[in-house]
């Protein structure tokens, strides 16, 4: 595959071994949805929509791991849909990320506090960055300025007794204006 592919290929894995440690593992179709500005980035071009939708298809004919990815739209946002063969290399070719599963354990506790997050974080990174996000749906930011252990941004948001995240790129996330 071409390499200015391979950041999308890697998100697209990395979403759904994120899905897979917090579902199960599950032999199947699975669709994933992205803004026409994030796939732009992930593919580093400005390119119409009709145009991406070609870039996307021919990307779909032509992953390294995930089969053959079919990919629809409606007006500016994507749906990539990765097949049974996708989500079985996943399972079995990509080790869960010991990070995030320790992430995902947390706050799917009752009472996850974000003493508890930033514990987990910092066994994991010497340079974990917090900020509180004021007016906007999440409470707290946290990231790695060094990307490890990864490069995502974490939006979290504490109800009650129940943490809700998101993850998302850093450039989704500077887009979103928080």
């Amino acid at each position: 595959m071409e390499q200015e592919y391979q950041k999308l290929e890697q998100n697209l894995i990395d979403l759904i071994k994120e899905e897979q440690m917090k579902l199960g593992y599950q032999k199947e179709t699975i669709r994933l949805y992205y803004p026409v500005d994030s796939l732009l980035r992930l593919l580093g071009k400005e390119l119409s929509i009709e145009k991406l939708q070609q870039e996307l298809e021919w990307f779909g004919g032509h992953t390294e791991h995930l089969g053959n990815v079919t990919v629809s739209h409606k007006k500016d946002r994507f749906c990539l849909c990765v097949p049974p063969e996708g989500a079985v290399y996943v399972h079995e070719q990509v080790p869960d990320n010991p990070f995030l599963k320790e992430w995902i354990t947390a706050v799917s506790v009752h009472g996850c506090t974000l003493e508890k997050l930033l514990e987990i974080c910092e066994r994991y990174s010497n340079h974990t960055v917090v900020e509180q996000i004021k007016d906007s749906e999440f409470d707290v930011l946290i990231y790695f300025a060094d990307q490890k252990p990864d490069a995502y941004y974490y939006c979290v948001k504490f109800e009650g007794s129940h943490v809700i995240y998101h993850r998302f790129m850093k450039e989704d996330y500077e887009e979103m204006g928080f």
